[in-house]
């Protein structure tokens, strides 16, 4: 079957967009990642989901345009991407879509006075995409997580140990995004030996502290040129690792909740107090996300698991700043990139996507409850299917 999947994440660049070929049924299920790009949202529309994720000058009515303003650009995105691919839409079968995050909180807390639950958003409404594109579409597949328990992330864990699971080597699949997340597969593991987590911050407050500096010219720091020109300020680091979730055990998960405008606003308040420039910030801000890696590593992966390689990808995997952090921290660990392994690093999650809906196509359970902590596996996402044309048999 051939599947696209669909994806932005919390950096909210664009939409990811990757052809996949699928076929077998865990543990013999068959991938290929066939072709990727990436298309980017009108500045526009990136300003208009990053105030509506942090939760700024909003209102109902904003967030249900954007919904199906965003399906539409889902389903063009995949137009656009057949094109470039050069395979016909009618080629493709199924598209899972991921949709873009705007809220997500994976702990309960009480609601209005009424009862504890956790609750997660995610926009682009799948109905618009399977319309647009004729092609049945799988979206929203946090849901069904959390309504077993889970916190409804991290859900790559199961495509990444059905992609590098090793019998004789223990490896970390590290996903560096917006968020830091990575998946833990001992050697010969199986799917209930697998543990994963968010880390923390990935490429959030970087690109926030670029953004805010060039007036929103930049939006990331380019092989780290910003940060390479400042210098590293030890006490803004120790600040920002006072954070309580850093020693919360996992399963646990982080979005722009705990590392959006606030958490930018204090690093630049700091900033301000102490006359550090904006460079100084940004290199500082580089090297807290490898940093709170390597944290997570020696308290919760070493006493679990032995590793012998670090598997990076995602938009960090191109910062030579964090890459070598990484590699000088774990001298007895080979440090590479999915690219090494055949799976393009910006590539990774969309792929992810596509056989995530194809495993819910199929009426097959695709979550790790040992990555989650969801009390049993649920079948994610929901299904659209395309409206039937004038004449066609129902």
């Amino acid at each position: 079957m051939r599947v696209i999947g669909l994806m932005s994440g919390t950096s909210a660049d664009g939409i990811d967009v990757a052809l996949a070929e699928i076929s077998g049924a865990p543990p013999h299920l068959k991938s290929r990642l066939e072709n990727f790009t990436a298309i980017p949202y009108p500045r526009k529309v990136r300003e208009a989901v990053l105030r509506v994720a942090e939760g700024t000058r909003v209102n109902t009515a904003e967030i249900s345009q954007l919904n199906f303003l965003l399906g539409e650009l889902f389903a063009d995105a995949v137009r656009e991407a057949c094109r470039r691919f050069r395979v016909p839409l009618a080629k493709v079968k199924l598209i899972g879509s991921h949709g873009q995050t705007v809220y997500h909180q994976g702990k309960p807390s009480l609601a209005f006075g009424v009862r504890r639950v956790a609750s997660t958003l995610q926009i682009a409404e799948p109905a618009v995409i399977a319309a647009r594109t004729e092609v049945t579409t799988v979206g929203d597949f946090r849901g069904a997580d959390m309504a077993v328990g889970g916190q409804g992330a991290p859900l790559v864990p199961f495509v990444d140990y059905l992609l590098f699971r090793h019998a004789r080597l223990g490896r970390v699949a590290l996903n560096i995004g917006g968020i830091a997340n990575l998946t833990v597969i001992p050697a010969g593991a199986k799917p209930s030996d697998v543990f994963a987590f968010d880390t923390g911050p990935g490429n959030m407050l970087i690109d926030a502290l670029v953004s805010r500096a060039t007036r929103g010219k930049q939006t990331f720091d380019r092989d780290a040129a910003i940060a390479l020109r400042g210098n590293f300020r030890p006490r803004l680091c120790e600040m920002l690792l006072r954070d309580a979730y850093y020693r919360q055990a996992p399963p646990k998960s982080a979005g722009r909740e705990q590392y959006g405008a606030k958490a930018v606003d204090r690093i630049l308040m700091w900033g301000r107090k102490h006359a550090a420039p904006t460079e100084d910030l940004i290199r500082t801000a580089t090297i807290f996300t490898p940093l709170t890696i390597i944290d997570a590593w020696h308290r919760f992966v070493m006493p679990r698991a032995k590793i012998s390689q670090l598997i990076v990808a995602g938009g960090g995997s191109h910062n030579p700043l964090i890459m070598a952090q990484l590699t000088a921290s774990l001298p007895d660990v080979k440090v590479m990139t999915s690219a090494d392994l055949g799976v393009p690093e910006d590539g990774k999650e969309a792929f992810a996507f596509a056989i995530l809906a194809y495993e819910t196509f199929h009426r097959r359970p695709a979550n790790l409850p040992s990555a989650t902590g969801a009390s049993r596996p649920p079948i994610l996402g929901k299904i659209c299917y395309p409206p039937h044309r004038a004449g066609s048999r129902a």
